[in-house]
């Protein structure tokens, strides 16, 4: 599963009297879900926005708050190096994002794992979700977390500063990384996202890897006289793809920033020779800019088309989520200190028993399984 999510820009902080609360509980459900499912199961579950987003309300964050994926993923790195569970996590928000590498080498030494797949893999996420996908958000926060078994999954979020908005992009154990790499997805949807990593975008992908064969300077050409062609001048020899308005292309593909290339990358794609779609996002000084101008000459000159189609399928639902003791911001009710308390103990009192103990909690979720908030109590927060 690979997932995202669109979270409005929360202020504020976490307390120290809840954050304290909150690391012992993240502490003992991380342990109970290693148990239950071992690691590979807790990797699935941090993949599904849902789930992630449950667990973030059970420790007491806001349900639509940007910050939740912040603070959960951070207080989930913390507590998994703390204890020896068969899976740590690397990375973080900002700078930390920026450690990623280091720390994996060191997450790999310590499993007996290749370091390098996986800085590989850290860096085609990264480069998938804010280049090969665009719809308006700059990545900030990269978390990886990796099992004993080489099992991996990334939580990654970005940011539209326009809209003060987040999303948020999960993943796991991905077989590939330009043929819809995002499944199951929660979040607002766009009305278009320029998205070449869509299994319609396959031609567009073949194409392109030909067409950054040709020099730099002549894709510039191109890409000027095409910007030239939308504010209305017209050359004398013109072929214009069928049912294509330039105007509200070239539009399309402002609205999402700058169409802008930078020859050196594509010059490192000549010398490279490079020959799929992966190794041409990992390419040095490819950014987001670069690849709406190769896209923005595909579709006018050569009548080759990315996919359009923002990959969102699961708008967000607060009634999906659970709350046990309260939201930070006091929604939908303040923090229950006595129920925090008394959960947590009664967690560590679990946590210490016999396995053949716990049956009771499974029977517990048997029963509480297909249970659906009623539609008469839902009200708005």
């Amino acid at each position: 599963m690979r997932n995202v999510a669109d979270l409005p820009l929360h202020g504020g902080h976490v307390p120290a009297w809840l954050a304290q609360r909150m690391r012992k509980l993240t502490r003992l459900v991380l342990i109970l879900a290693v148990e239950e499912y071992g690691t590979r199961g807790l990797l699935e579950r941090l993949s599904d926005p849902v789930w992630f987003q449950a667990f973030n309300n059970v420790i007491g964050m806001d349900w639509d708050s940007s910050g939740s994926t912040t603070v959960t993923a951070g207080m989930i790195k913390d507590a998994l190096w703390r204890e020896e569970l068969g899976v740590k996590a690397a990375g973080g928000k900002g700078k930390k994002s920026r450690a990623t590498p280091e720390e994996l080498k060191t997450i790999a030494k310590l499993y007996d794992l290749d370091p390098e797949r996986y800085i590989r893999t850290s860096r085609l996420v990264a480069k998938v979700d804010s280049v090969a996908l665009q719809t308006g958000y700059q990545l900030y926060h990269h978390v990886f977390f990796l099992d004993e078994e080489g099992n991996w999954a990334v939580i990654q979020q970005g940011m539209n500063e326009r809209e003060r908005l987040a999303r948020r992009f999960h993943w796991f154990d991905a077989e590939t990384f330009t043929q819809d790499p995002h499944n199951a997805i929660s979040g607002l949807r766009r009305d278009f996202a320029l998205n070449t990593v869509s299994r319609k975008a396959r031609e567009y992908q073949r194409s392109l890897i030909d067409f950054v064969q040709e020099k730099p300077e002549r894709i510039e050409r191109e890409l000027k006289s095409l910007k030239a062609i939308a504010k209305g001048y017209r050359p004398l020899v013109y072929y214009k793809p069928r049912d294509v308005d330039e105007v509200s292309l070239l539009r399309r593909y402002e609205s999402l920033g700058k169409a802008e290339l930078n020859k050196r990358a594509l010059e490192f794609a000549r010398e490279l020779g490079v020959s799929n779609y992966e190794e041409f996002l990992l390419l040095k000084g490819l950014g987001p800019s670069t690849l709406r101008a190769l896209s923005l000459v595909l579709e006018l000159v050569y009548d080759v088309h990315p996919s359009w189609k923002d990959p969102v399928t699961h708008p967000p639902d607060p009634f999906k989520f659970s709350y046990a003791v309260g939201g930070k911001d006091r929604v939908p009710f303040p923090i229950d200190k006595p129920a925090y308390d008394e959960l947590i103990s009664f967690l560590e009192e679990l946590v210490s028993r016999h396995p053949e103990e716990k049956a009771l909690v499974r029977n517990v979720t048997k029963i509480t399984k297909n249970w659906k908030f009623p539609e008469e109590e839902k009200r708005p927060t």
